[in-house]
């Protein structure tokens, strides 16, 4: 492919503007800086790139010096997908604690203050909220970062979210446009298919969207999932039938539409990042999200160079990306002057309103008969493998929180068709609890448990996932989410605190 170098012309420059991509280490790299120079517009951060607040806000202050104006953004949905906190866990429970409590100003409070913490830091785009509806149990990549099952519940809460991070200055991105909550696959892997009518489709994926849009939501992001009622030949980030027709024209949405990560495995294994990515803005995509897996100068240039061929092969409209380079700048004048006018209700002077929310999540069964602990116990947590969006990088679980109210506490984390005699051979004699996510997804996590519950009945049991499974245990506990914070609410219980 040629290489066009100069990254001056409007053309090369509208071809960049569109790009969010990400890049490795805590500081920036002299190429993201140049070609910030040269018209990129956004740049997407994860994880790896943040140590703490400080180096965080120094880092955003590093791209400001080079572009005043650049979005910069995250995947910060708080729950299990933090990258602010990915060192020790979220202060905020995700969206199905919130969802579980069902109060829409405690939402747009907790939103507001993750909206506050991010523009501190200088982030201005979250890639959030979710407004997918889990109508699937077995669905292995939305699960707790859905508000629920209820198309209702989850278009109010949706709507409360993003009022709640705008009014923070922090551009909201609700995701994952037409709804991801019906599908068994993960897009990260491969590509996700929901075979349901139109009618359907109207009445539950479509109407969290429809209140975003309402709300005044300032981005959309795509899903990489068919949608054969809506186009049988494209998934969603590619369709022009569900960006332009159904997105912009029934919905009437006039905002960014931000595609999900092009190295997903859903359009990189299929179409390739090169031709996803120029199909994605025929489509009506604005911005190319790029980064989580792919971050260097390497694929920045690739993404551009193929975007200006397919303009000067007439595969692309130019006005058309001309467009979305437009869009991208409008959004940036928005985080521009919205940070600096940012208002909305704060939480009460004092109050910890991430805890007090995962505090007033949990689902407590069995509490009558239960005596809080007071000596040490052995935490025995069943894990899964963790979707690539939640990420192993972050601690979860409960053993951290209970050490600190009854040191002392042991754990060990178990998996398999062995992990409950496993299990009790290393709790001994000590009084066991036993955290499971999702057991209703896990046959093996299930039969672990009950083995447990056979040979030792006064086990305490916490749920950290979607609680699905039946309560089972001497005292069972729903957290709606396994962030620090859930874990900290569900140890009072257990302590008595």
């Amino acid at each position: 492919m040629t290489t066009f170098a100069s990254g001056t012309d409007t053309l090369t420059r509208d071809a960049l503007t569109v790009l969010q991509p990400g890049f490795t280490g805590t500081t920036a790299p002299d190429w993201l800086l140049r070609h910030l120079g040269e018209g990129l517009a956004s740049v997407g951060l994860f994880g790896r790139n943040i140590d703490s607040t400080e180096q965080l806000t120094a880092l955003t202050a590093q791209l400001r010096a080079e572009r005043d104006d650049v979005l910069v953004a995250i995947d910060e949905e708080g729950g299990d997908v933090t990258r602010l906190e990915v060192r020790c866990g979220s202060s905020f429970p995700g969206n199905n604690a919130l969802g579980a409590v069902d109060d829409v100003d405690l939402t747009r409070q907790v939103a507001h203050e993750l909206g506050r913490r991010l523009a501190e830091c200088g982030v201005n785009l979250n890639w959030a909220p979710s407004a997918d509806v889990n109508s699937n149990p077995a669905n292995p990549v939305i699960g707790v970062r859905s508000f629920g099952a209820d198309t209702g519940l989850v278009a109010r809460h949706t709507a409360a979210y993003v009022r709640g991070l705008q009014s923070a200055g922090v551009a909201a991105c609700t995701k994952h446009f037409p709804g991801h909550g019906d599908t068994a696959v993960d897009s990260h892997h491969a590509l996700p298919r929901i075979d349901a009518a139109p009618s359907v489709l109207q009445e539950r994926e479509l109407v969290p969207f429809r209140a975003a849009v309402e709300a005044g939501t300032k981005a959309v992001m795509s899903a990489h999932i068919l949608v054969p009622a809506l186009d049988p030949d494209r998934p969603a980030t590619l369709s022009r039938r569900i960006l332009t027709d159904l997105l912009r024209g029934e919905l009437g949405y006039d905002g960014l539409i931000v595609t999900d990560g092009m190295e997903m495995r859903a359009i990189a294994g299929t179409y390739g990042i090169e031709r996803g990515s120029v199909l994605a803005i025929a489509a009506g995509a604005d911005a190319i999200c790029v980064g989580g897996g792919l971050a260097d100068d390497e694929t920045v240039r690739r993404l551009r160079d193929a975007l200006v061929t397919a303009v000067r092969s007439g595969e692309l409209a130019e006005e058309r990306l001309a467009a979305a380079a437009q869009r991208v700048r409008d959004l940036a004048r928005w985080t521009a002057s919205a940070n600096a006018r940012g208002t909305g209700a704060q939480p009460s002077a004092g109050t910890d309103v991430g805890l007090l929310a995962a505090r007033r999540a949990l689902t407590v069964t069995g509490a009558e008969g239960f005596t809080p602990l007071t000596r040490p116990p052995y935490v025995v947590a069943f894990t899964p493998v963790a979707n690539i969006a939640v990420g192993d990088e972050t601690p979860w679980g409960l053993a951290a929180e209970l050490s600190r109210l009854l040191p002392g506490t042991g754990t060990g984390s178990f998996a398999g068709q062995d992990a409950g005699r496993e299990a009790l051979e290393a709790a001994g004699a000590r009084r066991i609890v036993a955290v499971v996510r999702d057991e209703h997804r896990h046959p093996w996590m299930a039969a672990a448990l009950g083995t447990l519950l056979r040979e030792r009945p006064d086990t305490v049991v916490v749920e950290m996932g979607v609680p699905r499974a039946a309560p089972r245990g001497a005292l069972h506990i729903a957290t709606h989410g396994a962030a620090r914070v859930c874990g900290r609410a569900a140890a009072e219980v257990i302590a008595g605190a």
